[in-house]
């Protein structure tokens, strides 16, 4: 190996790729690359060019984080007309010629295959683009390709590894290598932390977005269901499931949400978004947005963790410097309680969700039902699971229908913890405008024989509550980083942002990953 790629660190048999921050591009964002386009100092082809170059250093060779899985092969001829239009004097937004990565588990109806990870969809083309992806389109966003993710949204297992599918391999922490990304969305995170793209899509059932996020350094918004659309995203959950923006700033963030919140009549949950869309999520952010803001803090994720309470406690002095005035505690009243019923929620829904999913298909296709995939599964044992098995394929499919009463009274109580006894709860007890806390804890090691690690997080009330959730980089722990949340009533995006945005300005909490590992 090149003495230029892989470097010692000062101390503690750590090693760096040094190589892998000399990049152009490297942690600019959104708009300094459409001004740089509008200046002429780029194209979009030679955007495409630079992240294409950079994933084949990081993904291909060097670090090796393996984050993106495949790569649109008609990249360079979009650029080249989406440059025609820039010099006809067609813009379409802030997105315009810039290359952005999605998750594989949502619809690209081009070359590239849309598998969920899943050896079993692999050459699987979509006869039309998800919603979301057309969005983005028609907003000049130009897509390079497809991150890796925890295969089937990190819903087979029970007993998983964040970031590992079948398809795509491990993916790993840009920050420390051995490390876990975390997931589902572990691709999209990692991506967008080592600048591997301008910004990246993520999905999200309980966590998937905010906690790779948080683990990778990066900001995550998790929307209210129904303010992305869901239509053309391989599912897990119509009660829970939505798509949202992973990227390295809230700004970004924004300017992501913006292209891609709007109904569809093709996803019916997107009907209640009506009214509540806004036109321009970047007019919420204001820097002093925490002066007079009422937070409620959220102490029981953590309070049996020192070093998570003392980094908590730092965030807060932040937020009180920056003007905003504290509730401590404000714990959800039904903190600790649900998790077997949106496990009864999620088992019965998948089997639903997927099954209408996978009837799309073409009947020359073998993988049409939950129960085909499980058969190819255990056929392709050798490459599906030679690390953990698929016990929530096999649970999800003793599932009868949505009809019947065990899903009925559990998806209710659902909600009522959540909301009535979860979050609406806190938020009226405490008058407070937001609940905070710390996202998760910081990146367990990757552990192919015990699956994953971690010490919790926060994501689930508002997962369940189909209700907003943003985390933005908070800390370092050691090497890793952790994440602040945000989270509060449905559609309250515009809040959270202006909030998150406040905080991200005050702390300046974000680091570029080093790409450390162990040395041999």
């Amino acid at each position: 190996m090149h003495r230029r790629t892989f470097l010692a660190a000062a101390t503690g048999g750590i090693a760096a790729y040094a190589a892998a921050a000399e990049f152009e591009l490297d942690d600019l964002g959104l708009a300094e690359l459409s001004q740089g386009m509008a200046q002429g100092r780029w194209t979009s082809r030679r955007l495409v060019e630079l992240y294409s170059a950079r994933i084949d250093a990081i993904d291909g060779r060097g670090p090796r984080l393996n984050a993106v899985i495949e790569m649109n092969p008609d990249a360079a001829s979009i650029a080249d007309s989406l440059d025609r239009e820039r010099k006809q004097g067609h813009v379409r937004g802030p997105l315009h010629g810039i290359p952005v990565l999605l998750k594989d588990n949502i619809d690209t109806a081009d070359r590239m295959s849309t598998t969920a990870g899943s050896l079993a969809l692999d050459g699987w083309h979509p006869p039309r683009d998800a919603f979301l992806a057309s969005r983005l389109r028609a907003a000049g966003a130009l897509i390079l390709g497809k991150t890796n993710l925890s295969e089937w949204a990190n819903f087979r297992s029970t007993r998983s590894v964040s970031g590992w599918s079948g398809r795509g391999g491990q993916t790993r922490n840009p920050h420390l290598l051995e490390r876990s990304p975390s997931g589902s969305s572990s691709g999209s995170a990692a991506a967008v932390a080592a600048s591997l793209c301008a910004a990246a899509v993520g999905s999200e059932t309980d966590g998937s977005i905010v906690s790779p996020s948080s683990i990778c350094g990066v900001v995550g918004v998790k929307p209210t269901v129904g303010l992305v659309s869901r239509s053309g995203i391989i599912p897990i959950s119509h009660s829970q499931d939505t798509a949202g923006p992973i990227a390295r700033s809230v700004r970004d963030a924004a300017i992501l949400l913006t292209a891609m919140a709007a109904a569809d009549p093709n996803d019916p949950a997107t009907a209640e978004s009506a009214g509540r869309t806004q036109p321009d999520y970047t007019k919420s952010l204001d820097a002093n947005g925490l002066r007079g803001a009422r937070l409620g803090i959220a102490r029981k994720y953590f309070e049996d963790n020192r070093r998570m309470n003392g980094l908590l406690n730092d965030a807060i002095d932040v937020l009180k410097r920056a003007g905003a005035e504290i509730v401590d505690p404000a714990d959800l009243p039904s903190h600790g309680k649900g998790g077997d019923e949106e496990e009864q929620v999620l088992l019965y829904e998948f089997k639903a969700d997927l099954n209408a999913y996978l009837a799309k298909l073409p009947p020359t296709r073998e993988e049409r039902s939950l129960a085909a995939l499980i058969d190819f599964n255990n056929r392709h044992r050798d490459r599906e699971m030679p690390w953990f098995d698929q016990e929530l394929f096999e649970q999800a499919q003793e599932k009868g229908p949505l009809t019947e009463q065990k899903y009925i009274d559990a998806r209710k109580q659902c909600l009522k913890l959540a909301r009535k006894e979860g979050i609406d709860a806190a938020l009226d007890k405490h008058r407070v405008d937001a609940i905070v806390t710390l996202t998760c804890g910081p990146s367990w090691m990757v552990d192919h024989v015990n699956g994953d690690r971690d010490v919790g997080g926060c994501s689930s009330p508002a997962a369940v509550a189909g209700y907003p959730h943003v985390t933005v980089p908070a800390a370092m722990y050691d090497e890793l980083p952790v994440g602040l949340s945000f989270f509060g009533a449905a559609w309250s995006e515009p809040v959270l942002l202006r909030l998150a945005y406040a905080f991200e300005q005050a702390a300046n909490a974000r680091r570029k990953p080093r790409f450390l590992t162990k040395e041999a």
